[in-house]
């Protein structure tokens, strides 16, 4: 089984009051293509820094990025981005729908930016496979929380990427509506064969992951192979 993600030595610092700030040392570890893989740790042991980098949104200090066979620090900002579009999902904690979209605009979005001509039709299958095929014009105003991760979710499986970063997939809903979103990631990762890689507080969704990385102070501090 190849790699769909390598990482070595992977360094990075922000300035901090004129001091520099290391939140990520020498960060080394391997994704196995069509695995899922939970990424856990206290507030501040840089779990969300090192998805953004992994995804490409942030450049590194040093160390290597290696995603879908191609090295991130040899392409530009633009090229990242046309691999993002071609062969990345990325969910943010915080959803990030755009406001003065509609549920299907803000799924079709992606399709339309890859060309693809049944945009709206494919958006709304997605939209429907997530439980919302009644809610496509509604806003993200209009909906709930638990809804408008759903439309996030249909939103990154829009490209069919080959690997779905999940940021804290859970952390703004309550338990109920969380343990329904999770079950859809997983739902759709296994229809898809896409490789999951998940930020996570909630240790009974990094369990159901095939691996587990722990993060103290900005350093590895653990690997697991976890139990089928």
């Amino acid at each position: 089984m190849s790699n769909i993600l390598n990482v070595r030595e992977l360094r990075k610092s922000y300035d901090s009051g004129g001091s520099e700030l290391t939140v990520l040392d020498d960060i080394t570890f391997s994704v196995p293509e069509g695995t899922s893989y939970a990424i856990v740790g206290p507030s501040g042991s840089g779990k969300t820094t090192l998805l953004g980098l992994c995804a490409g949104l942030d450049a590194t200090d040093a160390g290597t990025v290696e995603l879908c066979g191609v090295s991130l620090e040899s392409l530009s900002e633009d090229e990242r981005a046309v691999l993002r579009n071609r062969k990345v999902g990325f969910i943010f904690q915080n959803f990030q729908l755009l406001p003065t979209l509609t549920a299907l605009e803000n799924v079709s979005v992606p399709l339309e930016l890859r060309g693809e001509k049944q945009a709206g039709e494919q958006a709304r299958e997605l939209l429907a496979k997530v439980g919302l095929g009644e809610r496509v014009h509604h806003y993200p105003s209009q909906l709930s929380g638990g809804e408008q991760q759903r439309v996030a979710l249909a939103r990154a499986f829009a490209n069919r990427p080959e690997v779905l970063f999940a940021d804290e997939p859970t952390g703004n809903l309550d338990e109920e509506t969380g343990n329904r979103v999770v079950q859809l990631l997983f739902d759709l990762n296994k229809e898809a064969g896409t490789t999951l890689i998940i930020v996570t507080h909630d240790m009974d969704l990094a369990r159901r992951c095939d691996r587990m990385l722990r993060l103290k102070g900005g350093k590895v501090y653990q690997r697991e192979e976890l139990p089928a």
